[in-house]
């Protein structure tokens, strides 16, 4: 099977999971802190519901599929194809009732990330890709449905590139002084956004965004989509990105290179990341 094969499975996904958590978004929900002492990390009822919801479908239209879920960790994970799920990237701007959030569906075959989905069922935004293109369906004002083709923009240099990072906060130690340094190099910079920036560089709107800490689920499901409209993502070192740590994204192949002069000053072309 290809990655088009399984379009009309994900959209059961997406419509599943969107059903599942709309109804806790701007309402009450029953939260923890999972960080056990540390960065606040919550997860929500609606996290662990989302994901429950899409395993279970898995389970029984895929049973010798692999997942690798953020809530409920990995089962077999050397299958041919393992989805890569993120119920709520973004919880924290969910739980604070602003729309910076998503669901991430990705999927891996043979450890090669070939399709992702972002779907947002608040504003009814679907952004996907597998690799060769990508795609966003929404709405029109008077409601009419609308698809259209991602691309990336052109940036030729730090200096008018606008940059994006959930938050700076986020980027530990030894990454922080030059993703800082990086930082003062652009344009514009904007916080929030978690899976929304990388798709809002597939749109064309930013051109970088850089993060550190992040786990495979939160970046598998993105890939394709990103290089589907003709961006360059990859580890801080220039290797692949698909099992998370330190992450740049571009729109532009050139803005990318002078990104990774910057940030290898401290983390280095061999450093593990």
């Amino acid at each position: 099977m290809t990655a088009v094969d399984f379009l009309p499975f994900v959209e059961r996904l997406a419509k599943i999971s969107g059903e599942t958590i709309m109804p806790f978004f701007r309402a009450t929900c029953a939260m923890e802190d999972k960080s056990g002492g540390g960065v606040f990390d919550p997860v929500t009822e609606a996290d662990r519901a989302a994901e429950l919801a899409i395993r279970q479908l898995i389970g029984k239209v895929f049973p010798d599929h692999g997942v690798i879920g953020e809530e409920f960790g990995a089962t077999a994970e050397d299958a041919e194809y393992v989805w890569v799920l993120d119920p709520i990237d973004g919880t924290k701007s969910f739980i604070s009732g602003l729309p910076l959030w998503g669901t991430l569906i990705g999927l891996l075959h043979e450890g090669t990330p070939c399709y992702g989905l972002m779907n947002q069922p608040f504003t009814r935004e679907k952004f996907f890709g597998d690799g060769r293109a990508a795609h966003w369906e929404g709405f029109r004002p008077d409601g009419a449905p609308v698809k259209r083709r991602l691309r990336v923009r052109p940036c030729a240099s730090l200096d008018r590139a606008t940059l994006m990072t959930t938050s700076p906060h986020l980027i530990p130690q030894p990454f922080r002084p030059r993703y800082d340094a990086l930082e003062a190099k652009t344009r514009l910079v904007r916080y929030g956004g978690d899976c929304y920036a990388y798709c809002m560089l597939a749109a064309g709107h930013i051109d970088l965004v850089v993060e550190a800490g992040l786990n495979a689920y939160d970046i598998v499901a993105l890939i394709p989509i990103v290089e589907g409209a003709g961006g360059v993502i990859t580890s801080w070192n220039g290797g692949d990105p698909s099992k998370g740590g330190a992450v740049v994204a571009a729109g532009d192949k050139r803005l990318h290179e002078q990104a990774l002069e910057v940030l290898r000053e401290v983390v280095g072309p061999d450093s593990s990341i």
